[in-house]
Formats: C-alpha cells, structure tokens, sequence
C-alpha cells in the first residue's frame, strides 16, 4: 500500500479531517513525535487525561485493546488510543508457546472494526523498521513483518514514514530549535552538527539540548561543536545502549564498531558504555520506587537532563535484574582490560554478545 506524505497527513489534520488509524515510523523520530502529538492536540485538545490512552506496544494486552477501543469519548470528540512501539517481529519479549503471526493476526483483526469515535495511533520511536527502495514505486517499502501493520493503516487509514531530511533542510530545523531556546547558531554550523551527527535527528535533538544549555544563550560557534560534540562518545553509547534493551543484535554491534572506529579515545569506549547503563540502572530504581526524572536528575546531580530522558525510556525494556546483570558484565570486562594484553575490540566485543543473552 502507498505510505501518504507528511505534508498532507499535517495539512489534513489542521483541518479537522482525521482517520481512524494510523502508523507512524521512521528514521527521523522527532518528526514521528511531532507528528504524533499534532494528531492528539487535533483528537482530544487539551483533554489529554481525559481522550488519550497512552499503551506500551512492548507489552500490549490485544484483548483490554479491543475494549479499549470500543470505549465511547468522554468530554472529547475522540477516544484516542497511542501504542509505542508495537512490533510485528516480535511483538512480546516472551514468546514461548505462541507465535508472531498468531499475536499479530488477533490485532489486525481489531484494527479493521474501528469505531468512528476511534483513533488508534501506532508510532515508532525505540527501535528501527527496516526499509528498502523500490525502484517500480519510487519510494521506501518496509521489509520486515511490520509492512503487514503498516499496509493495514494505509488502507483503513494512513501510514507515514518520517524519513531524514535532506542536509539543507535539516540545517534549517537545528537553527529553528536552536533558536526557540533562545540561541542562534549559522546555517553553516548547524549542517556542521547534522554531519558530526550522521544525520541522526534523535543524536541531533541530544546535541542541541546540550549545547544551548552550555551556550546559555550565545551563539554557538564552530569550536563549541568540535568541544563538546563527539560522534564516537554517549550517543553511540545510547545507541549501543538501546539496542541490548531492545536484543538487536545488528544495531548493537554496529554502535560498537562506531565507538572503535575513534582510535585516539579507545580508553574512554568501555568507559561510556557503563555510563550509560548506570544511568539505565538509576532510572529503572526510580521508577521501581515510584520517583521521577527530576528526583534522578537531583539525587544524582546530572547536568544534562536529556541523559536521564533517555535512561527512563531506554530501561523500560530491561528488568533491574538484568541490568545489574550487564553491569557486572561491563565491571568484569574493565578489569580484564586492565589486567591483560588482550585485544580491546575482542574483548568488548564479546561482553555485548554476553548483554545481549541477559534475560529479564
């Protein structure tokens, strides 16, 4: 099924004409919460608390959907329902005595009986939907079991890929961020920082926040980018990070294989990936203990809350257990780095093999 064009999904929903069902997906995740968000302000207004149900795709009970969906408005024109993260590979991270293809069949099911007082919204914002061009199409055709999901929304609604924007518009929306926090920085810098960022609108939207809270207002210059921007240091940490919560092997590897390639700072690797995994352990106790990210942001004095933002969502996946498990893991694996010749690339190599067999 054809995916619809973002301008005219957003030019439609300012209009009040909204569908019934939509898949939200992409590379470019801040553009698929932007749009998100611009579909439930048009569904609910300001009632959020009272229109919005807000669902974990990680662990989506199929039937309390069903009568979720079926549930009429209250002080809302819409019953709008948002399902993060769903996916169709592997829809539950305990399979054991079902399939995916039997999950998914019990949910494209509901999705074809959707009430008119209904929006159900599938976005993807944790992990990545494998695309591929075809050439017949001149567009983006999902590869993996997702498109199954995807082409039931463009049929019985709309489906929309965020994909990355071209390096001269991207420029154009880091200056336009920069600027609603009260900086400025040139065109020239900002496709500076797109590049430094390999385009990566999530790594981007990370590096803004830090470097309008360390500007405080001036402009932030070329030499602010080459101090305080690092292609190889917490971003692909979060990365590599988010991709043993989320078991993808691919990603994960991929992340470590970009945090070696910086050989004049290879000491520092192990160091942010435990880093990041501490902040994961933080978040996941406070949510265990009922705080929020400001009380980890204090207790912990962090000076970067998006580090903390990203430890809430990315632990959400990981069990306690678990990541006190891959600490271990990563402290075992710092003194064997310390005590031996070993090849450093070896070694971490197999102490992200080792997280990623963790179970929850």
């Amino acid at each position: 099924m054809p995916v619809s064009e973002i301008r005219a999904i957003k030019a439609a929903v300012k209009k009040g004409e909204l569908k019934n069902l939509y898949y939200i997906y992409g590379a470019n995740v801040s553009e698929v919460e932007k749009l998100t968000k611009l579909i439930i302000k048009a569904a609910v207004g300001a009632n959020e608390e009272f229109g919005l149900t807000r669902l974990d795709g990680r662990h989506l009970d199929i039937s309390q959907l069903y009568d979720m969906i079926g549930i009429m408005p209250m002080m809302t024109e819409y019953n709008c329902i948002l399902i993060n993260d769903y996916n169709c590979e592997r829809p539950y991270e305990d399979m054991r005595g079902q399939t995916a293809e039997n999950v998914n069949k019990k949910l494209f099911e509901i999705l074809k009986e959707i009430p008119r007082h209904t929006i159900v919204i599938f976005n993807v914002t944790g992990f990545e939907v494998p695309v591929r061009f075809d050439y017949k199409t001149r567009s983006n055709v999902i590869k993996d079991k997702n498109k199954k999901l995807a082409d039931i929304a463009a049929k019985n609604g709309e489906s929309v890929e965020c994909a990355v924007k071209p390096p001269q518009e991207l420029a154009k929306d880091i200056a336009a961020s920069v600027s609603a926090r009260g900086g400025m920085i040139s065109l020239d810098n900002a496709k500076e920082l797109a590049d430094m960022c390999l385009n990566d609108t999530l790594m981007i939207s990370n590096e803004i926040e830090k470097l309008c809270a360390y500007a405080q207002g001036r402009e932030i210059t070329y030499e602010m980018l080459q101090e305080m921007v690092h292609v190889q240091s917490d971003t692909d940490a979060f990365r590599l990070a988010d991709a043993v919560a989320a078991m993808n092997r691919k990603a994960a590897f991929d992340a470590l294989d970009e945090l070696m390639t910086d050989r004049d700072n290879r000491g520092a690797v192990l160091a942010n990936i435990t880093n990041s995994f501490v902040d994961m352990y933080r978040a996941a106790c406070a949510r265990a203990s009922g705080r929020t990210q400001s009380d980890v942001e204090k207790d912990f004095s962090y000076a970067w809350s998006f580090k903390v933002k990203n430890a809430f969502r990315d632990s959400s996946r990981m069990s306690v257990k678990r990541l006190r498990a891959c600490i271990k893991i990563l402290r075992d694996t710092n003194v064997k780095l310390n005590s031996t010749a070993a090849d450093e690339k070896t070694v971490l190599e197999q102490a992200v093999a080792q997280m990623l067999i963790t179970r929850n």
